[in-house]
């Protein structure tokens, strides 16, 4: 018992510290601390969109070498829902509309790639794989941001997917 009193007394003296501690900051900031409840939507950027364009782009690679087309087509399908985003919440860059960007330089590499799928091609699939790669690089060249070079792939995106399919 006798070291339940000043224990107690410790106790309640520290709760009094941090009661009136807390309260020398002004009402604005606590509520500043506190997130946010309205109900603002994010819209993704542009370079949002590209950075998982990028990386559907490795993963097509991968998925087509290891002739896994079901894979790659879906990677495939995911680009061009990823370009149709991209369209749909950015529409507009630097004046230009996305879609008029995107949609031409695009169609037929992923044609190309569509095609070559569907025959299981390898040799047809790495043809449109360099050209919608090119495609990519060429966009990127035409507004100002020729350092971003889309290329073959020499690494996976990740390692925690496997790209071949179980035999």
């Amino acid at each position: 018992m006798k070291f339940a009193v000043p224990t107690l007394v410790a106790t309640i003296f520290a709760i009094i510290l941090a009661t009136n501690s807390f309260a020398d900051v002004p009402q604005t900031e606590r509520t500043q601390a506190q997130p946010s409840t309205t109900n603002e939507a994010y819209t993704p950027g542009l370079g949002d969109f590209m950075g998982q364009i990028q990386m559907r782009h490795a993963k097509l690679w991968f998925a087509g070498k290891s002739k896994n087309w079901q894979l790659t087509a879906y990677e495939l399908d995911e680009i061009k829902e990823a370009f149709v985003d991209a369209a749909k919440y950015q529409p507009n860059f630097k004046g230009k509309p996305i879609a008029e960007m995107i949609g031409p330089i695009t169609a037929q590499p992923i044609a190309q790639l569509e095609k070559a799928i569907d025959a299981k091609d390898t040799v047809q699939f790495e043809k449109a794989f360099d050209t919608l790669s090119h495609a990519c690089t060429s966009c990127h060249q035409d507004n100002g941001y020729g350092f971003i070079v889309i290329q073959r792939p020499s690494l996976p995106p990740l390692t925690n997917q496997r790209f071949t399919l179980k035999r």
